[in-house]
C-alpha cells in the first residue's frame, strides 16, 4: 500500500508518528495539543468503510451512532515475517487481539464500558493499535458521526453532544480534519464540512474524501470530477475519492484485498473518474500514501512549537515542585514544628501587607498602592460631583423659587429648600461609596487568598482549614464596613451643625472678594450677571455647610464629601 514511498521517506515516517503516539499514550495530550488527523462525517457518510479499508480490519458498522467514543487508530507497518498483532486499550484496561475478526466485538464492548449500553457518547478515548505488513504507517482519530435527530434511547441533545466533541478536536491548530462526504450529495450541505470551515475558514487544515462514487446519478459525474479537482469548494489540501465495500460486498463476504482490486478496476474503467485515478486522487492505497505524507509533514511542522510547549510545561512543573518543598516529615515532633513554622510565615506575610512592606515581583503592586489608586478614582468621582452641583445649582434654586416661593423677600433662604439640596447631594454619593468599598474589599480578598495559596499550596487539607475561616472573617469585616458606611450616610441625612461653627464659616464665605466671578471657596463659581439674590444666598449657605461637615480648615474646592464619606 505504501509502495509509492521511497526508502528514505519511509525511514522518516515511523519515527515521527511513533514520537507523537508515545506522547499521546503518556497522557501528554491533556496538557498539549498533539498533531493528529481527525476523521469526521455525517452519519452514513462512509466514514467507517474508509477506516476499515485503511486498517484492513472490520470496525463496527451499522445504522445510528456506530462510533460512540473517540477511537485512536494506530496503524504500524511491519515486515512480512512479523504476524498480525492488535492491542485495544481504554481506561486502565488492555486487551491483546490475535485475530482481526475479534476487533469489532472488542471495540463495541469498550464503547459500552465507557458510554453505557444505550446510544449515548463519551469523551473518553479508546486506542486500537494494529501492526501488519499491509497497513500504512498512520494514526487517525475516528469521531462519532453527526446525528441530526435523537432516535430510540439517544439523549435529546445528542446532536449538540457530538458536535461539541468533534469541535473540541478539530478546532486545534495541530489537527488535520479528514472530512468524509458521499459523492452523490451536495457537499455544501453536509454538516461535517460546515463544521470544518467554521474552525478552518481557509481550508489549510481540511482534506475532504468523497465516498460512494458508484451511487452518483448519471449526468452528475462531471460535478464530482470538478469537486475532486478543487474547482467547486476550494480547499488548500484538496480532495480525494474512494470506493469502499458496500453492504452487498459485505453480504457476499468480499475480502478487503479483493475490494481494493475491485475499486481500482472501477476507477480505471470509468469514463469520467479515470482521470482522477491518473492524477492520483482516487483509491484507498493512494489515499493512505497521501494521509501518511500529510501527517508526517504536519508533525514535522508542529515539532518546534511542540518542543517549546514541552519546555514551558517542564519549567512550570519544576517551579510547582519547588513550591511543594520536601513534603511532610515523618515524626510527630517535626510535623508540629513544620506546622508552627508555616503559620508563623503566613502571619508574617499578612503583617507585611498590613504595614505596606510586602515583597512584590514583576509588575505587581502593593496592596496599599492598589487601594490608593481606588481612592484616587473616588477623588475623581467627588470632583465630578462638584462640577455637576455647580452646573445645576442656579437652575435648581430658580425652579424651586418659581414653584414654591412664599411671601419671603429675595435673599431670604427657605430652610426646607436648603435641607433638600443638602440631602439630595449627599444621597447621590452613597452608592459610589459602597462600590468603592467593594473594590477595596476585592483587593484585600485577592491578596489574602494569594498569600494563603502560596503558603499552604503543598498541603491541601491545611489550605482548606486556613482558607475557610479567613474567608468568613473577611466577609464579616466587609459586612461591618458596609454597615458603617451606610450608617454614616444615614446620619448625614440629618442636616445639623453647631451654631458658632456654622456662623463662623458663613461669615468667612460671605467675606470672600467678588471679582468677575463669585467664588464661594467651596467649588461654586457663578457668573455675577446671572446670579439672583436667592441663588447667591443659597450658594453661601451650602458652601458654609459643606465646609463644616468636611472638617477641613482651608477648603480647596475639591473635597466636599471626601472627609465626610471616606475619612470615616
Amino acid at each position: 500500500m505504501s509502495s509509492g514511498l521511497n526508502q528514505q521517506y519511509e525511514e522518516k515516517v515511523r519515527p515521527c508518528i511513533d514520537l507523537v503516539d508515545s506522547l499521546r499514550s503518556l497522557g501528554v495530550e491533556k496538557d498539549l495539543n498533539l498533531p493528529a488527523i481527525a476523521v469526521i462525517g455525517d452519519q452514513s457518510s462512509g466514514k467507517s468503510s474508509v477506516l476499515e479499508a485503511l486498517s484492513g480490519v472490520a470496525l463496527p458498522r451499522g445504522t445510528g451512532i456506530v462510533t460512540r467514543c473517540p477511537l485512536v487508530l494506530k496503524l504500524k507497518k511491519v515486515t512480512k515475517d512479523i504476524s498480525w498483532h492488535g492491542l485495544l486499550s481504554f481506561k486502565d484496561q488492555k486487551k491483546i487481539l490475535h485475530n482481526p475478526a475479534d476487533i469489532e466485538k472488542a471495540v463495541l464492548n469498550a464503547q459500552n464500558s465507557l458510554a453505557g449500553k444505550g446510544q449515548g457518547i463519551s469523551h473518553k478515548m479508546i486506542t486500537l493499535e494494529i501492526q501488519a505488513n499491509d497497513v500504512p504507517d498512520l494514526t487517525l482519530i475516528d469521531l462519532p458521526g453527526i446525528a441530526r435527530v435523537a432516535t430510540g434511547n439517544q439523549p435529546e441533545d445528542i446532536e449538540k453532544q457530538i458536535k461539541d466533541l468533534i469541535e473540541m478536536f478539530i478546532k486545534r491548530q495541530e489537527t488535520i480534519s479528514l472530512v468524509v462526504v458521499p459523492a452523490n450529495i451536495d457537499i455544501a450541505t453536509t454538516e461535517a464540512l460546515q463544521m470544518a470551515f467554521k474552525v478552518d475558514p481557509t481550508g489549510h487544515r481540511t482534506l475532504c474524501i468523497l465516498t460512494k462514487p458508484d451511487l452518483v446519478d448519471k449526468g452528475m459525474e462531471e460535478i464530482v470530477v470538478r469537486t475532486v479537482n478543487n474547482q467547486v469548494i476550494p480547499l488548500k489540501k484538496g480532495y480525494m475519492i474512494v470506493k469502499c465495500r458496500g453492504q452487498q460486498d459485505i453480504n457476499e463476504k468480499l475480502s478487503l484485498v479483493k475490494a481494493l482490486k475491485k475499486e481500482r478496476q472501477f476507477f480505471g474503467e470509468h469514463a469520467h473518474f479515470r482521470s482522477l485515478l491518473e492524477d492520483e486522487k482516487a483509491t484507498i492505497p493512494l489515499l493512505a500514501e497521501r494521509l501518511t505524507k500529510e501527517l508526517v509533514e504536519h508533525i514535522t511542522k508542529s515539532l518546534p512549537q511542540l518542543q517549546k510547549q514541552v519546555e514551558m510545561k517542564l519549567e512550570n512543573t519544576s517551579v510547582d515542585l519547588k513550591v511543594l518543598g520536601d513534603g511532610v516529615p515523618l515524626s510527630e515532633h517535626e510535623k508540629n514544628n513544620l506546622l508552627i513554622m508555616k503559620i508563623h510565615q503566613f502571619n508574617d506575610a499578612l503583617e507585611a501587607v498590613k504595614n505596606a512592606e510586602e515583597n512584590i515581583f514583576n509588575s505587581d503592586m502593593r496592596v496599599f498602592t492598589k487601594i490608593r489608586d481606588e481612592f484616587g478614582r473616588w477623588q475623581r468621582t467627588l470632583n465630578d460631583k462638584i462640577v455637576k452641583t455647580e452646573e445645576t445649582l442656579k437652575d435648581e434654586v430658580e425652579e424651586y423659587i418659581r414653584t414654591r416661593r412664599g411671601k419671603e423677600l429675595p435673599g431670604f433662604v427657605n430652610y426646607r429648600t436648603f435641607e433638600n439640596f443638602v440631602k439630595k447631594h449627599i444621597l447621590e454619593l452613597e452608592e459610589p461609596a459602597l462600590e468603592l468599598l467593594k473594590y477595596i474589599t476585592d483587593i484585600v480578598h485577592s491578596c489574602v487568598n494569594s498569600i494563603v495559596s502560596s503558603h499552604f499550596k503543598a498541603f491541601s487539607h491545611l489550605l482548606r482549614v486556613a482558607k475557610d475561616p479567613i474567608e468568613d472573617i473577611l466577609e464579616e469585616e466587609f459586612r461591618k464596613a458596609q454597615e458603617k458606611v451606610q450608617s454614616q450616610f444615614k446620619m448625614e441625612q440629618i442636616v445639623y451643625s453647631q451654631d458658632h461653627l456654622y456662623s463662623h464659616q458663613l461669615q468667612a464665605v460671605k467675606q470672600t472678594p467678588i471679582t468677575k466671578q463669585v467664588p464661594f471657596g467651596c467649588g461654586f463659581s457663578l457668573p455675577t450677571r446671572s446670579v439672583t439674590a436667592d441663588v447667591l444666598e443659597m450658594a453661601y449657605h451650602l458652601c458654609a455647610y459643606f465646609k463644616v461637615l468636611s472638617g477641613c480648615g482651608v477648603y480647596d474646592g475639591t473635597q466636599i464629601h471626601e472627609a465626610k464619606s471616606l475619612c470615616i
